[in-house]
């Protein structure tokens, strides 16, 4: 998370919205990343 937030600040968003945002883009992204690992399709 320290590093979204590095991310963030460097490109000038503010940390309010990351905060608040954050949590569903994870959420997104693990569900992603389950997908394609369930189908085999995860680069090693």
């Amino acid at each position: 998370m320290g590093a979204a937030f590095a991310l963030a600040q460097a490109l000038g968003v503010n940390m309010l919205i990351v905060a608040e945002l954050l949590p569903e883009i994870e959420a997104v992204m693990v569900r992603k990343l389950n997908e394609q690992l369930r189908d085999g399709q995860a680069d090693p």
